[in-house]
């Protein structure tokens, strides 16, 4: 793909690699009360409804900051301060919303799994059969810290027939992975702008389930990450209560035009997944392993084992990849070290094939015969 030269791929969850056109938007300044400025902000929620099919039941509630931001403000917005959530853990992203309730003062439980494999839907089920106090659910949709796809849709419907709040953060899934409100009738779900939606870092959005937030009055532990009060705000003024990120809206605006272009979700889960595809492939052939099995991975980072080669150092390998173009990603696995490959952003694949070829000769030079990992 095009991209502005000298400027490196990004192979990550995100931030990612934009293109010209979206780095292009941010060359204009826009005064936040400008009618053209409000236009946009409010085709951006509205198209982040529609990708979600969630137009008619649910509001979209956009907050400055990364994506943890969002997070923490949902969370704290939608558990009221007598709540209790079940938490369903296999990576850092599930962990970091149990640290964000312990810094709130909520209460909640965990059910954990190996980083390596999803939660069970038997033991959610007895869990919310055994604690009628359990008031909400939350779910990592895609757990970068492996790139292992959890089985939001199973673990929805579960919460759903149990009558408890279900909220996912769909922060590396939003756009490239479905989650039809219609048919996973979730109460929440977060994402930000510089993920599977290409655009640039420093905004996070919700979507509520409008009946469930209107409820949700005087919850938020925080003025700036109180979500109830910015949607009450943006309903009556249409504008943000404080100085909203101007730039990162227009980007993310022509980010959704180009999505749209692609096909949408089918669209960019298509060249994700052939990029996932040529990514895997080409790094078995060089005896790489990667961590998940083919029916748990998602198509936006594989987590591959570290080389038992001897001449194989990760930050030797890092800094020769990046001096030719291509950040690659430290692991964050406890089950075993690794690194991390992303297959999103604006890369197709020729950008895959030739960060593949980089690798190649990189290994060679540095004398590592194998990528093969450490026999378990």
């Amino acid at each position: 793909m095009t991209l502005t030269p000298n400027d490196p791929r990004l192979l990550t969850p995100g931030p990612l690699t934009t293109s010209h056109k979206t780095k292009k938007a941010m060359l204009h300044d826009w005064g936040s009360r400008d009618q053209n400025f409000i236009a946009m902000n409010a085709r951006m929620c509205d198209r982040l409804l529609a990708i979600a099919n969630a137009s008619d039941t649910h509001v979209c509630v956009p907050l400055q900051g990364s994506g943890t931001f969002v997070v923490e403000a949902a969370l704290c917005t939608l558990i009221p301060h007598d709540g209790k959530a079940l938490i369903l853990i296999n990576g850092a992203y599930g962990h970091r919303m149990g640290k964000i309730l312990d810094y709130t003062g909520r209460a909640y439980v965990i059910h954990e799994t190996s980083e390596d494999q999803p939660p069970s839907i038997d033991a959610l089920d007895q869990a919310l059969t055994e604690d009628p106090d359990i008031s909400h659910v939350l779910a990592v949709h895609c757990e970068t810290t492996s790139g292992i796809l959890n089985p939001v849709e199973e673990v929805v419907r579960t919460v759903k027939t149990h009558d408890r709040v279900m909220i996912v953060d769909a922060m590396s899934a939003f756009g490239a992975i479905e989650l039809d409100s219609t048919q996973v009738p979730f109460d929440a779900v977060m994402a930000s702008s510089n993920k599977c939606l290409e655009g640039v870092p420093g905004m996070g959005f919700a979507l509520i389930r409008e009946s469930v937030l209107a409820e949700c009055e005087g919850n938020a532990h925080s003025l700036c990450l109180d979500l109830y009060d910015q949607w009450q705000v943006m309903r009556s003024t249409t504008q943000w209560r404080f100085t909203p990120p101007t730039h990162v809206i227009a980007a993310f605006d022509a980010a959704i035009d180009q999505f749209e272009a692609e096909g949408g979700v089918a669209g960019r889960h298509k060249r994700y997944s052939e990029n996932c595809r040529i990514l895997i492939k080409g790094m078995c052939a060089l005896g790489f392993a990667p961590l998940l099995s083919d029916n748990l991975q998602a198509p936006i980072i594989v987590t591959f084992k570290m080389p038992a080669d001897p001449a194989f150092d990760f930050q030797e390998f890092y800094d020769r990849v990046k001096e030719n173009g291509y950040v690659l990603y430290p692991g964050k696995l406890t089950v075993a070290p690794s690194f991390r490959i992303g297959c999103i952003g604006h890369l197709d694949a020729d950008d895959i094939h030739a960060a593949l070829a980089v690798i190649k000769r990189i290994l060679g030079d540095m004398g590592v015969k194998n990528g093969a990992p450490t026999a378990a």
